[in-house]
C-alpha cells in the first residue's frame, strides 16, 4: 500500500523475497515449507532412478548427505508453523527410509528406531535447543527470577510470555522457552554442549 524510493528511484513490491535461500513471505513460511519438499524429493527421485543397490548402507548416507540438508537448512529462522507443512516434510524422510530393503514393511515410526534416526521435528527440537544452549545469555531470553522451592529445580529460568498474535509464539526465542523449561536439572546444568547433546538425545529417544 505505500511506495517507497531508494533516492530519485522507485522500489519495487514483492510478495516474497529469498534471504540466505529462505523464502519469506509476510512472516510465513509456508512457501518456504513447499519448495524445501520439492528440491529434495527431486533429489530422492535422482538417487531411485540412478542406484541400484537398496541397502541401508547406501541408502542411508546419500539421504543424510544429500536430502537432509535442504530439509534443515536454517531451519531454525523457517520452523514450518502448521500441520500440513510439517507433515511436507516428514513425507520426504518417511519416503526416503521406505527406499531401504527389508523395511518396506515396517511403519515409519519402527523404521527410525531400526536406523536409529529422529523424526525431523524431533531434530528441529533439537536444533532449538542446541541453540538455545549456544546462544544463551542475559540479552538472548526473557529471564525471570528463581526463588524458594523453585530454585531446587533450575538453575536458568526462561520466562514464557503471551501474546496476541498467535505469529509470536512461533519466534525462536519464545518457542524454544516452552521446551527448555520442561528440561530436567541435571541436563540444564550440564558442564558442557557435548554432555548436553549425549543426554538430549537419549531424552529424545524416549520421546513420543
Amino acid at each position: 500500500m505505500h511506495q517507497y524510493r531508494l533516492g530519485v528511484d522507485l522500489l519495487g513490491s514483492s510478495s516474497a523475497e529469498k534471504d540466505l535461500g529462505a523464502l519469506v513471505d509476510k512472516l510465513s513460511m509456508s512457501q518456504q515449507c513447499a519448495l524445501v519438499p520439492k528440491k529434495a524429493t527431486g533429489i530422492l527421485g535422482c538417487i531411485q532412478k540412478s542406484v541400484a543397490s537398496r541397502s541401508r548402507e547406501v541408502i542411508l548416507p546419500l539421504y543424510s548427505a544429500l536430502l537432509r540438508p535442504h530439509l534443515e537448512y536454517c531451519v531454525q529462522f523457517w520452523t514450518p508453523q502448521f500441520k500440513t507443512d510439517r507433515e511436507l516434510l516428514e513425507r520426504v524422510q518417511r519416503r526416503a527410509t521406505k527406499m531401504i530393503r527389508g523395511l518396506e514393511h515396517l511403519s515409519y515410526e519402527e523404521r527410525l528406531r531400526e536406523l536409529g534416526l529422529f523424526s525431523l521435528e524431533k531434530r528441529r527440537l533439537r536444533g532449538d535447543l542446541l541453540n538455545a544452549v549456544k546462544s544463551m545469555g542475559p540479552d538472548s531470553f526473557q529471564w525471570r527470577p528463581v526463588t524458594g522451592q523453585e530454585a531446587m529445580g533450575k538453575r536458568h529460568k526462561l520466562e514464557h510470555r503471551k501474546f496476541h498474535l498467535n505469529m509470536r509464539k512461533n519466534f525462536f526465542t519464545l518457542r524454544v522457552t516452552e521446551h527448555w523449561t520442561r528440561l530436567p536439572r541435571e541436563l540444564v546444568e550440564s558442564p558442557s554442549l557435548e554432555i548436553f547433546k549425549t543426554h538430549l538425545d537419549m531424552i529424545l529417544c524416549n520421546l513420543l
